[in-house]
């Protein structure tokens, strides 16, 4: 009998690989910059363009076959389990080269011959295009402040709070808007925001190169349940977006995955950089997007810093701020309601342990708090940056 050799040479390689790059990318963040300052780009440049060219998003397809791929594998492995205990129970030694039992065997051994082989193959890509283009990110170097270590205090939380408030008061008034009081957009949004991002290059080098083409998901409502706003597939290098979002959600959103896809992994300089492309694009809708998009973690910071007639004291956000700041408007969270296979709060919960974990596995040991560190980033950049004029 032949020994079944389900790692092959290649893919013991390519494991291989793998832990030695990943273990190299933990303990050295000059390998981590260099990498991901010089042979990323080239990576994303060439994939991005590929994937750019379909006009969906193609890891979210890939997610949806490898899930296929998973439970039919599991299935087969019960299913098979259970007919080979049940052929030994019934098979006649004598006849068992004629039976039909024998015929069914023959049938799905060939077939777990193929999930045999096949599935280490599919490990193994996975665990290179993940190292390559997703975990080794975590290592870099975070991006550096104006002024390091430096401590803010109160008032300056509070002067930047009412500042972002009322710059969307403001721009919520200059709005295009329908009959309804929804803001409208006519121009090419993933055009507007690649062009934005983009003209960070001045800057912050990275963005000097290719940017894909932001797509909105097919199961964006699945998005919804999980309160997610966008996602970047390492496996397609793709900036993706919930279609099913507010309008003005969108911009930033988009500028937030796309920083994702030139190296900035980390959830509060992907907030950052979305926040800066917006606010410095020649596009109202843009900047108004900017600003909302940072609004809730800088209002939400002051809030919990002080007593409640203090933050009432401050600068109000208008009505229409706070209708055009929804996640998603009521009529879309009913048709997300109606379509929903599992409970809302189910997914959420499944939703935020995942994003969690995988953080920390990642090295990222604050978890989801990291959304929440863009504050820091904006309060350098407005008091000691280029903007510094607070």
């Amino acid at each position: 009998m032949k020994t079944k050799k389900a790692f092959s040479f290649p893919v013991v390689i390519a494991l291989i690989f793998s832990v030695i790059f990943n273990l190299v990318a933990w303990k050295s963040a000059t390998f981590s910059d260099f990498y991901t300052d010089n042979i990323f780009p080239k990576i994303t440049s060439v994939y991005s363009r590929l994937t750019s060219l379909l006009p969906f998003s193609f890891g979210e397809w890939l997610l949806v076959a490898v899930v296929i791929y998973v439970v039919v594998t599991v299935v087969f492995i019960l299913l098979h389990t259970i007919f080979l205990i049940v052929f030994r129970l019934i098979s006649d030694k004598k006849d068992n080269e004629e039976s039909k039992l024998t015929k069914v065997k023959k049938v799905l051994d060939r077939m777990s011959d193929f999930f045999y082989h096949v599935t280490p193959i599919l490990l193994a890509i996975t665990c290179v295009v993940m190292s390559l283009n997703c975990f080794v990110l975590y290592h870099c170097t975070k991006v550096p402040t104006y002024a390091p270590s430096e401590e803010y205090d109160l008032q300056q939380l509070a002067d930047l709070r009412d500042y972002m408030v009322k710059k969307c008061n403001e721009l919520s008034k200059q709005m295009p808007r329908d009959e309804k009081g929804n803001v409208v957009y006519e121009g090419d949004m993933t055009e507007t925001a690649r062009a934005a991002m983009r003209n960070l290059s001045k800057d912050y080098k990275r963005f000097d190169g290719y940017f894909g083409t932001p797509k909105e998901l097919y199961f964006s409502e699945f998005m919804c349940q999980q309160y997610m706003q966008g996602y970047y597939f390492p496996f397609s290098m793709e900036a993706n977006i919930n279609s099913k979002m507010s309008i003005m959600n969108k911009p930033f959103t988009m500028c937030h995955e796309l920083a994702h896809t030139q190296g900035y992994i980390y959830e509060d300089e992907a907030n950052f950089f979305g926040f800066l492309a917006c606010i410095r694009s020649d596009d109202i809708v843009f900047q108004y997007s900017g600003y909302l998009g940072v609004l809730n973690y800088i209002n939400n910071d002051f809030y919990r810093a002080v007593d409640k007639s203090v933050y009432n004291s401050h600068v109000k956000i208008s009505d229409r701020v706070k209708y055009d700041n929804q996640f998603v408007t009521e009529e879309e969270w009913k048709e997300v309601e109606k379509k929903a296979v599992i409970k809302t709060e189910t997914v959420k919960k499944a939703a935020d342990v995942f994003i969690d974990t995988n953080l920390k596995v990642n090295g990222v040991l604050e978890g989801k708090v990291n959304y929440t560190q863009v504050v820091g980033l904006i309060m350098d950049y407005y008091y000691y940056g280029p903007d510094g004029n607070l």
